[in-house]
């Protein structure tokens, strides 16, 4: 239900984000109309700025696709974590279990840095400990390594 609901929330951030980008780059086509410098260069600013955003959403949702990829074929192999780390009333993972599963984690990984498994479930350990950033980029290196096995 929770990958359902995120595909939702994609799907409708990614409409709004179109309806967005048209509207700019109607606005910068109307300010390049005008002919003077700077509404021609407010107007190319206008229709350059969706273009970065789009590229960072096609990137974002590539990553995310790639990494739900890896992580059903990891879980088809049962190579993916059991979930039960202890957790406190709220339902959240408590810290010390997640800094207990990331040091398993990173013992894998440094056992084996070319594992794209390894580095997976890294990422799934970071996010566990709370560290977002650092999971994310585990996982990134975790879906270069599964798109180039050496």
């Amino acid at each position: 239900m929770a990958g359902v609901r995120a595909k939702v929330v994609i799907a409708v951030s990614v409409a709004a984000l179109l309806f967005y980008f048209v509207f700019l780059g109607r606005l910068g086509y109307e300010l390049i109309r005008t002919g003077e410098w700077a509404g021609v260069l407010l107007g190319i600013a206008l229709f350059l700025l969706p273009l970065v955003g789009l590229w960072a959403v096609v990137r974002e949702l590539l990553f995310g696709l790639a990494t739900e990829r890896l992580g059903r074929e990891l879980a088809q192999r049962g190579e993916l974590p059991v979930d039960d780390l202890e957790r406190t009333a709220a339902g959240r993972i408590d810290r010390a279990a997640g800094s207990r599963a990331w040091e398993e984690a990173r013992t894998e990984v440094e056992a084996s840095p070319q594992d794209a498994g390894a580095w997976y479930r890294l990422a799934m350990a970071y996010d566990a400990a709370g560290d977002r950033r650092r999971g994310r980029a585990a996982a990134r290196h975790a879906v270069r390594l599964h798109r180039s096995p050496s």
